[in-house]
């Protein structure tokens, strides 16, 4: 008998876009903890977690008791249109969860990409400014604004040009240390210019970097200096993964905005962006 996995490897090579990769040839058919099963029966531990996106393991009880629950209520009435409770209460929770003595709110939003756009949107709005000031090794996605903030070419930008305008490329802490910080904002963007600067606390995709001490505490303060919003991309560090709730705690910088998703809902498509209130309340 043929194995099932080579009968839906040559059904994907049929049906499915040769531009969706993956990394392993196997097809899961159930995952438990750091355990996936493939639909032959064999069992694998998993590395990869979603890539990020199962901090608490796959099928947690509680979870998986979660979503039972919400399916059998009602699973979309669109909260623009017809609010619910959850929303508010998990709105609550990550205002009091997210660094910052100050009052905060929330929007919550699909995907990671999506929360990074949104920041950029209210940070832009906010400041009446246009440029962004992202990092050497950053992700922050794949579509056209955050495949511009993503620092690789290949494969995420390759052959999908142009890009967005106003996005400036600084070098990370590993790469320069706090006292070239300044530098930049005298040869390549006017501070003035600047609504914001987007920072992974620990770089993923880009080979899990951290940056020295007291980079993003100096960071933090350019950008307060210059009434530019400080970004912290949680998507990847936060929830847990560096053995705080979020990566950035580690420096004691206070955000002005802070981007999560990923293991926020445990594989399910919820992303957030937390801010300070008075910035979350500007846009119309």
């Amino acid at each position: 008998l043929q194995a099932k996995t080579e009968i839906l490897s040559e059904q994907r090579n049929r049906f499915v876009s040769d531009g969706v990769a993956s990394v392993t040839p196997l097809y899961v058919e159930s995952a438990k903890g750091a355990i996936i099963k493939d639909v032959d029966g064999r069992e694998y531990i998993d590395f990869a977690g979603g890539i990020a996106v199962m901090n608490i393991g796959h099928s947690h009880p509680k979870v998986v008791a979660a979503i039972k629950d919400q399916a059998e209520k009602f699973t979309h009435t669109c909260f623009m249109v017809n609010p619910y409770e959850s929303v508010v209460a998990l709105a609550e929770k990550l205002c009091l969860l997210t660094p910052g003595d100050f009052a905060k709110k929330a929007v919550f939003l699909n995907c990671g990409a999506e929360a990074v756009e949104n920041a950029v949107k209210i940070a832009r709005y906010y400041t009446k400014r246009p440029a962004i000031i992202v990092f050497e090794n950053a992700y922050h996605g794949r579509t056209l604004l955050t495949m511009t903030m993503t620092s690789k070419v290949k494969p995420y930008k390759f052959g999908f040009g142009p890009f967005a305008p106003e996005v400036y490329r600084m070098p990370f802490g590993d790469a320069v240390g706090p006292e070239k910080l300044h530098d930049f904002f005298v040869k390549h963007v006017n501070p003035e210019a600047v609504a914001a600067v987007v920072a992974e606390p620990v770089q993923g995709e880009g080979g899990f970097i951290a940056p020295p001490p007291g980079y993003f505490q100096e960071l933090a303060k350019i950008c307060k200096d210059n009434g530019i919003l400080f970004v912290a991309d949680e998507i990847q560090s936060g929830m847990g993964r560096t053995g705080k709730m979020w990566a950035i705690e580690h420096w004691d910088v206070e955000p002005d905005l802070i981007t999560v998703a990923k293991s926020l809902a445990a594989g399910m498509p919820l992303a957030a962006v937390i801010g300070k209130q008075e910035i979350m309340d500007s846009i119309h």
